[in-house]
């Protein structure tokens, strides 16, 4: 039965990460960029924004729940005006394709970025608790060795997709030259803003 929490956990981690949307964008574009440990770190950061909402979501914990949904718009606010502020970076920062990895300060960088991406997303929390109700692991009854293992099924199906993602952009890094890439973070700092525009606007209106 625990074993079966670990899948169900592993499924829903790997679909809430799957849809292209910000952290999607950014992971390419950094994969490209910087290398395949830069895609991978910023993908942690939003799979650790994905376990923390799980653990929340699993373990049934309605008063931080309830925090959220009351602070959601400033919440929200917050996350649209950082998302602005990256989608502007992105497309003013000159492009180079570099050779070497990046360096420790920089992963650390793009991993709290795609973090407080995430963790400022309020729909992240009405996802998880939507999508476990629905395939029955709101069922937990209070049962924390099996929330425990759900939560590591989410960290494991969300790390699995950026590990993926970052993999597969590398393995094309070579046929994409700078000039594609400036497109490329164009295109994607664009997307970014527009998500961050509509995320305040939300929050506003």
């Amino acid at each position: 039965m625990t074993s079966l929490f670990l899948i169900k956990g592993f499924i829903v981690g790997f679909s809430v990460a799957a849809p292209v949307g910000p952290i999607g964008l950014l992971c390419i574009s950094r994969t490209i960029e910087k290398g395949r440990m830069a895609g991978f770190v910023t993908g942690m950061g939003a799979a650790t924004a994905d376990t923390i909402y799980g653990f929340i979501a699993g373990f049934g914990l309605t008063l931080i729940t309830g925090l959220l949904t009351s602070y959601s718009s400033l919440i929200q606010l917050i996350g649209g005006g950082f998302m602005l502020y990256l989608g502007i970076k992105t497309m003013a920062t000159k492009t180079v394709i570099k050779k070497s990895d990046a360096k420790e300060g920089s992963l650390f960088r793009s991993y709290l970025e795609a973090l407080l991406i995430t963790v400022t997303s309020p729909m992240t929390i009405a996802i998880f608790t939507a999508v476990f109700a629905s395939v029955g692991l709101s069922t937990t009854g209070g049962d924390y060795i099996d929330s425990s293992v759900l939560v590591i099924g989410v960290l494991l199906g969300s790390s699995t997709w950026w590990l993926l993602l970052s993999s597969v952009t590398a393995i094309f890094k070579s046929r994409i030259r700078e000039k594609h890439l400036r497109l490329i973070d164009k295109g994607a700092g664009l997307l970014i803003c527009g998500f961050g525009l509509v995320g305040a606007a939300s929050a506003i209106f």
